[in-house]
């Protein structure tokens, strides 16, 4: 069943048709682990799987992290093409645009707390099933957080409170995944340059104005999650933060 006997490191990604997704799924490949890649755009996943060092240990699953049946069939197929399943990578997520919160319709409110926390949650149901039926028994849990997890933007409410719940799932993971050594971390990324690009005028500040804020490399993002993932299970990242240099977040409004 598995043909990844030489190196039975196996990781599943969602969100990796681009940016961070995609950044982690080069910096995994070329550490040497198999790795499923899941994305409801199937030719930009097709795009990441040619980019990795070894395509032919690249699985793509097409889905939607919202849709249980997708969710569940990644995760089955997963286990049946490569035999296990050691590191889930939630980095599925979306924000919405920044209004006042009387202005956020109950659909936009909605639909982000759908993709960021329940698609979430779903992952994790399915990996931490196969990480206690599967020997050796045991997995790592990645979430995609936020600065916002901690520290929010003006006029975020939608993306702030999933970012929040997010914190609170990936605490709930390590407590309740401890006696069976399954350990959970959040990395809060700020300023990852991705192909979402910020506004012409800038991002709104706290005290009303618009800046340009600086950016790094996603690649960086990538080889962060190669280091966590690749700790023995009996060492937790609980939270790891990777940010640009002059981002505002420490002193932030």
């Amino acid at each position: 069943m598995a043909d990844n006997l030489a190196n039975p490191k196996v990781a599943i990604i969602t969100g990796a048709s681009s940016g961070v997704g995609r950044a982690t799924a080069i910096a995994l490949a070329e550490a040497g682990w198999s790795i499923s890649l899941f994305a409801r755009r199937a030719d930009k996943l097709q795009e990441t799987k040619q980019l990795c060092k070894d395509p032919s240990k690249v699985l793509l699953v097409e889905g939607d992290v919202t849709k249980e049946d997708n969710v569940s069939a990644l995760f089955r197929e997963t286990v049946n093409h490569f035999g296990r399943l050691d590191v889930l990578f939630n980095n599925a997520g979306i924000g919405s645009p920044q209004v006042p919160i009387e202005d956020v319709s109950l659909e936009t409110f909605q639909n982000v707390l759908n993709v960021n926390l329940l698609g979430t949650f779903l992952c994790t149901r399915e990996a931490v099933k196969i990480f206690k039926s599967q020997v050796p028994k045991g997995g790592r849990i990645i979430n995609n957080g936020s600065i916002s997890a901690y520290t929010p933007r003006p006029f975020s409410s939608p993306y702030t409170s999933s970012k929040h719940a997010v914190l609170g799932l990936t605490k709930s993971t390590v407590l309740d995944g401890r006696v069976h050594n399954i350990t959970c971390t959040q990395i809060d990324i700020g300023g990852a340059k991705t192909g979402m690009s910020p506004p012409p005028q800038g991002t709104l500040q706290p005290d009303g104005s618009y800046s340009q804020e600086a950016t790094f490399d996603a690649k960086h993002v990538g080889e962060a999650i190669v280091h966590i993932a690749g700790l023995p299970l009996d060492v937790t990242v609980l939270t790891f933060n990777i940010m640009a240099t002059r981002m505002p977040f420490v002193g932030r409004g």
